[in-house]
């Protein structure tokens, strides 16, 4: 056999073995969907969000992500954070804001998508069970709405949940995979 036919060989599976060992085991991921709907109204402001897990007693696992106002002066966009009333008093006001990762502006009209991996924050130190996710959106001269769509974690296969808003929020979706 040609020498450097072996050298070349050998190289190539060495390479392809690296390959194989460096390619990542996909963790189990969450995946959120928040539809911000167009309101028919004479003043309209962008809403404050709060995306959450909640445990089955109702105690706060995880927060995932804060939309409000960060750009106003001296953070005066914290003091309206009280308006989505049930994040905030199981863990909104515990938190130190901006949270890097969690909180950020406002969001406007439309679908929006949120993704988190097992093992990384948020959900680094998520443990097995049964949780509520949880999306509380408040708006200025508007109204305040609550939807919650019950999962297990880690999922045992692939699954695909929803809720449907009836004014602050629109459709709420929840892809679970293992």
């Amino acid at each position: 056999m040609n020498p450097l036919h072996l050298r070349f060989g050998t190289a190539a599976l060495a390479a392809a073995g690296f390959t194989a060992l460096g390619t990542p085991a996909l963790a189990a991921s969450l995946t959120v969907g928040v539809e911000i709907p167009r309101l028919q109204v004479a003043e309209y402001h962008r809403p404050y969000v709060a995306v959450w897990i909640e445990r089955a007693d109702n105690s706060v696992a995880s927060t995932l992500a804060v939309w409000y106002d960060l750009k106003l002066k001296n953070a005066e966009g914290t003091k309206w954070l009280k308006d989505m009333r049930q994040w905030w008093r199981r863990t909104g006001r515990e938190l130190d804001l901006p949270i890097d990762g969690v909180t950020s502006p406002t969001r406007p009209v439309g679908k929006h998508t949120l993704e988190f991996t097992e093992g990384k924050a948020p959900l680094a130190a998520l443990p097995a069970g049964n949780y509520k996710l949880v999306v509380e959106a408040a708006r200025e001269v508007g109204g305040r709405e609550l939807v919650s769509i019950p999962f297990t974690w880690p999922a045992a296969q692939a699954t695909s949940l929803q809720a449907q808003g009836q004014t602050e929020l629109g459709g709420i979706t929840l892809q679970v995979k293992p």
